[in-house]
């Protein structure tokens, strides 16, 4: 039998950009690399589902090798047993390369599970496009906004639509039924593919001018705490005050030159950002004292994602606006990394080597 090599590439992605709460989404160039060997003379492995698994990377010592454990394989595992195939090829090994920094805003568990579809789908060769594995992808992470900006590249809006009854059902079951374990009844474990068209995207046009400045803080922040300290409900001015800024944003960020004072005003948020100040000591500075007045090449500045990492968009100056932002997190005991970062308008990509 050949041996078979390939490499699967997924970007990292910024999510609630400004006023897009849930909706906008970025990818970002720096990926979560795949390699994977198919040798069944010279891979050997005590796995039940016959894949080694190795991982450099960010918290490396958390992450669990085993492959009913793995994010990216237990995903791959899903799609895979949706297929018709229990286990992965005799002789699979998976080595994983991820730079992405786990829980703090930049998609890390988005490009887990793209990978980890993006990989069924092609161990399987089961020839799905991005749009299908999309919705593989909304069975296991339900908000569309980094899965979408991971999968497809670039600029992105998404929303989930309105399913029949039945369909409601299956996306919304319990995440235990679609990546089992030990305590999971048979019976639950789900083993068919996903209705069609969970979700929809549209991508938009960016101005290559614009670079992605990322700061990124030394401690992590969960999705679930994040999304805890949000109300049930909001004011009326409030949600206004979203919608206005998301209509111009989502054009502001395509004109050339850029409008660096319309693109700051339109990424301003009401609906997620004041609440999570108490989860990330000194947000609330960040967002008032890093302005266009003080950098005039800044356009833009927001939390990434669920936080703590900040995005910043700018056009020059990126070095002395991460400084600002820095130094701001530092009076609050917080050390943090910087990266200048071009969009990925590819998105997840596979390379036969």
């Amino acid at each position: 039998m050949s041996v078979e090599s390939f490499q699967i590439k997924v970007p990292a992605s910024s999510a609630n950009i400004g006023p897009g709460f849930d909706v906008l989404g970025i990818g970002l160039k720096l990926y979560l690399t795949i390699t994977v060997k198919i040798d069944p003379e010279n891979i050997t492995t005590d796995d039940p589902y016959n894949a080694k698994v190795s991982y450099e990377g960010d918290l490396a010592e958390k992450v669990p090798l085993q492959c009913e454990k793995n994010l990216i394989t237990q995903t791959a595992l899903y799609v895979l047993r949706c297929n018709g195939i229990n286990k992965f090829p005799k002789g699979t090994s998976i080595h994983v390369i991820n730079p992405i920094p786990l829980g703090r805003g930049l998609g890390s568990s988005a490009s887990a599970i793209v990978g980890g579809v993006y990989l069924g789908n092609v161990i399987g060769k089961l020839n799905l496009d991005k749009n299908r594995m999309l919705d593989y992808c909304l069975m296991i992470e339900r908000h569309p906004d980094n899965i979408a900006a991971a999968m497809l590249g670039g600029f992105i809006g998404s929303y989930l639509n309105e399913l029949e009854e039945a369909d409601h059902e299956e996306v919304n079951q319990p995440l235990t039924n679609i990546l089992p374990d030990s305590n999971t009844p048979k019976d639950q474990i789900v083993s068919k593919p996903p209705p069609s068209e969970i979700g929809e995207y549209l991508q938009y046009n960016w101005n290559k001018k614009i670079k992605c400045i990322t700061i990124i803080p030394n401690f992590e922040v969960s999705t679930d705490k994040s999304r805890s300290v949000l109300p049930q409900s909001y004011e009326r001015k409030d949600i206004i005050y979203n919608l206005q800024r998301i209509a111009i944003l989502t054009q502001a960020l395509t004109q050339d030159p850029p409008n660096h004072k319309l693109i700051y005003q339109s990424m301003k948020d009401k609906i997620h950002q004041p609440y999570r100040t108490i989860l990330i000591p000194g947000l609330d500075i960040v967002l008032s004292k890093v302005v266009p007045s003080k950098h005039p090449g800044l356009c833009g500045i927001c939390l990434s994602g669920a936080g703590p990492t900040i995005l910043c968009l700018a056009t020059e100056g990126f070095e002395d606006i991460a400084s600002d932002v820095i130094e701001i997190f530092k009076s609050e005991g917080i050390k943090c990394d910087w990266k200048i970062l071009d969009l990925a308008y590819d998105g997840a990509t596979v390379e036969y080597l």
